[in-house]
C-alpha cells in the first residue's frame, strides 16, 4: 500500500535490539490494512513488561529474537484510514486497545478474544509496539475519547482496562470488600477501579513506604505494611483486614499471594494479576475448605468503554499517577526510571501533540 498523503514514508522509533540495547532509528511507517487506522502517537505509558523485555529479553515463553519496538499503553490521533474505514475518522483522538485478534477462533467468537491463540499484541514478540511516531491498529480498537481527556489518561486506559478486567473477575460490586497486594501503578489503578465500582472497603498492602504513602495520598485509608508485626492473627501484617470478599494480587510475590488468600471469606474470590514466578506453593486446604474461586488475568476484552467512562466521569484519576515524562530519544532513561519506587507511571511522548 502506498503512503497516504501527508504521512511520511519513515518514522522515528525506539527499537529494542537486545538486552539493554535500545536504538532510535528511522523505520518505515507501518502499512494500513483494509480495516485499520494509522495513529500519530501522542503518549505511551511504560509498563513492567517493557522493562522485562529491556532487561531480560523475554517474559516466560515470549522471547525477543529480532529487533522490536516496545510500548503498548498508547493514545494519539488518527491521521489515515484503510479503505473499509470511514474517512470521517481522520482527526479523531483515540485510546489504543493494543490487540489484533483473529476474530475467527472459538474464543473470539464467544467474546473472549483476549485468549485468542493467534493474538498479535503490541510489544509482544515479534509484534511492534508504540514507542514510535506512528502505529496501526484495527479501527474498532481505536477508541474515541472525549476532548477533555488528556493524552496521558487516554494512554493509561490500557492499565485501567487491566483493573476493570481484574475487578470483574473478582466480582467487585456495591458494598463489597477487597484486599489488594501491591500498591504500585497497577495496584493503585485496581484500587481506584474497585472504589469506583462501589466497594465499601478497599485495603492495600505493600512493603515499600513510598508506595504506601502514594496509596494514602490517593485517599485509601486502610494501607498495610506486610512486614509489620502481625496483630490479631493477621496473615498480612499490621492491623488485620479480617475476612474480605476478594483478594487481588498485583505484586507477583509468593508470600503476598499465600497471605492474601487466607484473608478471603468462604465462597470468595482470588485474582492473580502480578507476574511472578512460573510456579508457587499455595494454601490448598484454604482453597478447598472455603471453596475459594482462584483465577488469573490475561489482558482484557471489551473493557475500553468502561475504562473511558470511569476516567471521563472523574471516578478514576489517571493523570495523578504520572510522575515523569520523556521524549522518544530518552526511552532507555524512561525504562530505567520506571523501576524506581518513587515513580508510579512514566510516560514517553513520541510527538509534539501534547504541546498543541
Amino acid at each position: 500500500m502506498t503512503t497516504p498523503p501527508g504521512v511520511p514514508a519513515t518514522m522515528r522509533a525506539a527499537v529494542l535490539h537486545g538486552v539493554d540495547d535500545v536504538r532510535i532509528e528511522d523505520v518505515p511507517v507501518p502499512p494500513i490494512g483494509e480495516h485499520q487506522v494509522l495513529v500519530q502517537v501522542a503518549a505511551v505509558g511504560v509498563c513492567g513488561s517493557d522493562v522485562h523485555y529491556h532487561r531480560q529479553g523475554r517474559i516466560a515463553d515470549f522471547v525477543v529474537e529480532e529487533p522490536m519496538i516496545l510500548g503498548h499503553e498508547a493514545s494519539g490521533v488518527i491521521v489515515a484510514v484503510g479503505p473499509a474505514v470511514a474517512q470521517e475518522r481522520v482527526g479523531q483522538r483515540v485510546s489504543i486497545e493494543p490487540q489484533h485478534p483473529c476474530r475467527r477462533c472459538e474464543f473470539c467468537r464467544t467474546g473472549r478474544y483476549n485468549l485468542c491463540p493467534h493474538m498479535e499484541f503490541y510489544a509482544t514478540p515479534p509484534i511492534h509496539g508504540a514507542f514510535a511516531e506512528y502505529a496501526v491498529i484495527d479501527a474498532d480498537f481505536a477508541h474515541p475519547i472525549p476532548e477533555a481527556m488528556s493524552w496521558e489518561a487516554a494512554a493509561l486506559c490500557e492499565p485501567l482496562s487491566v483493573g476493570v478486567w481484574a475487578c470483574g473477575k473478582a466480582g467487585i460490586g456495591v458494598g463489597g470488600s477487597v484486599l489488594i497486594a501491591g500498591a504500585g501503578p497497577i495496584g493503585l489503578i485496581i484500587a481506584q477501579t474497585a472504589r469506583a465500582l462501589g466497594a465499601s472497603r478497599v485495603i492495600l498492602s505493600d512493603p515499600a513506604p513510598l508506595r504506601r504513602e502514594a496509596a494514602q495520598a490517593a485517599r485509601f485509608s486502610e494501607v498495610l505494611d506486610p512486614g509489620a508485626p502481625a496483630t490479631g492473627g493477621s496473615a498480612t501484617g499490621g492491623a488485620s483486614p479480617a475476612q474480605v470478599d476478594a483478594f487481588i494480587d498485583a505484586s507477583g510475590a509468593e508470600p503476598a499471594v499465600r497471605a492474601g488468600m487466607r484473608t478471603v471469606r468462604p465462597g470468595g474470590r482470588v485474582v492473580l494479576v502480578g507476574m511472578g514466578a512460573d510456579e508457587m506453593t499455595l494454601p490448598v486446604s484454604t482453597i478447598l475448605t472455603r471453596e475459594i474461586v482462584l483465577t488469573g488475568v490475561f489482558r482484557y476484552a471489551s473493557t475500553w468503554p468502561t475504562a473511558i467512562a470511569l476516567v471521563a466521569s472523574g471516578a478514576v484519576d489517571l493523570d495523578s499517577l504520572v510522575t515523569a515524562r520523556f521524549g522518544l530519544a530518552d526511552v532507555e532513561r524512561a525504562l530505567e526510571m520506571a523501576t524506581r519506587p518513587e515513580h508510579r507511571k512514566v510516560l514517553v511522548l513520541p510527538s509534539d501533540l501534547l504541546t498543541v
